[in-house]
């Protein structure tokens, strides 16, 4: 038996450890997602907004032309 790949081994007891954690993380994202994605949507909205000027108008569609009645 070679004991220096011994401490590669990853038993069930320390297996189950990490994944736990692991879970509970991911739990934590989940329960909190809504207001995770609306803080960084705020953010990213909040620096594209101060690059564009807020006083220019869209370009208005031109008028459709008369009809005329028959």
């Amino acid at each position: 038996m070679r004991f220096d790949v011994i401490a590669f081994y990853g038993g069930p007891d320390q297996v189950m450890t990490v994944t736990s954690g692991i879970a509970s993380v991911v739990g934590v994202v989940l329960i909190f997602w809504n207001k995770l994605v609306g803080a960084v949507m705020k953010i990213f909205h909040r620096s594209s907004a101060a690059s564009t000027p807020n006083n220019v108008a869209a370009p208005k569609a031109p008028d459709p032309p008369p009809q005329n009645p028959s």
